[in-house]
């Protein structure tokens, strides 16, 4: 998740399908609008700490709150679908009852379709192969004391001096760039190359590549400030390291 306007960002954190509004309207595809206080934060509370009594190795400390108001009185979820795979859901809530009309989820309606063509365009074609245009040739070399990033195979967590990241499909992502960039020097990739990689463990059907990588890049903005990922050319990007690393498992 990734939010704007709230206390908190709550970049990178996640929603079970089901779950809540926001999970209920990605797993029916289908608008919610809910115009009174209801128990969504207590609810979601709850299955967090259910989903972390039966797994044990979901840590606390690399849980991302989430960024909705603690009691929204109106609530509106779109779920952001293109060529029917969901790439999202976009959500507003408001502290006043009766917030939203009919008419503002139309607007909110026509928005979810051009964030999901936008996150369509991060899609290259398989035509299109894996490019190196030597960038990381003329590249400064990175400077500064070295930092260690430490990854947790069990969920792919990925801890940036001892500040835990991001984990999931996103996690094993930003290892396989780490570990490419440390053993060949290596800064330019592309989504086809990621998709054929099957140590990143991406779904079969409806992998949301371009997603994952978008959650990547502002998480990176917001919790590191020597790595980025910026895009280059119709499904390719580049990695950029401005300090030295050391990769660790855990």
């Amino acid at each position: 998740m990734a939010s704007r306007g709230y206390a908190v960002s709550g970049i990178g954190a996640e929603i079970p399908l089901g779950a809540g509004v926001i999970g209920v309207a990605a797993q029916a595809r289908t608008p919610i609008r809910i115009q009174y206080l209801t128990g969504q934060y207590s609810y979601n509370l709850a299955v967090r700490d259910s989903l972390q009594q039966n797994n044990p190795a979901l840590a606390l400390e690399t849980e991302i709150p989430f960024a909705g108001l603690a009691e929204p009185h109106s609530q509106l979820a779109v779920p952001l679908v293109r060529h029917g795979e969901l790439a999202g859901v976009l959500y507003a809530d408001s502290d006043q009852d009766l917030r939203f009309t009919h008419e503002d989820e139309d607007a909110l309606g026509a928005l979810a379709d051009y964030l999901a063509l936008a996150i369509a365009q991060w899609t290259e074609s398989s035509e299109h192969p894996a490019q190196h245009t030597g960038a990381a040739q003329t590249r400064a070399p990175a400077r500064g004391k070295a930092s260690v990033i430490r990854h947790y195979a069990a969920n792919d967590s990925i801890f940036i001096d001892e500040a835990y990241l991001i984990k999931g499909v996103a996690g094993a992502i930003c290892w396989k760039l780490l570990q490419d960039y440390t053993t060949q020097q290596r800064r330019e990739f592309s989504n086809r190359e990621l998709r054929l990689d099957p140590s990143i463990g991406l779904p079969e059907i409806g992998d949301n590549l371009e997603a994952r990588l978008i959650l990547l890049q502002k998480r990176l903005v917001e919790r590191c400030d020597f790595l980025r990922l910026v895009r280059t050319g119709r499904g390719r990007f580049q990695l950029q390291v401005d300090r030295p690393v050391s990769l660790e498992r855990a």
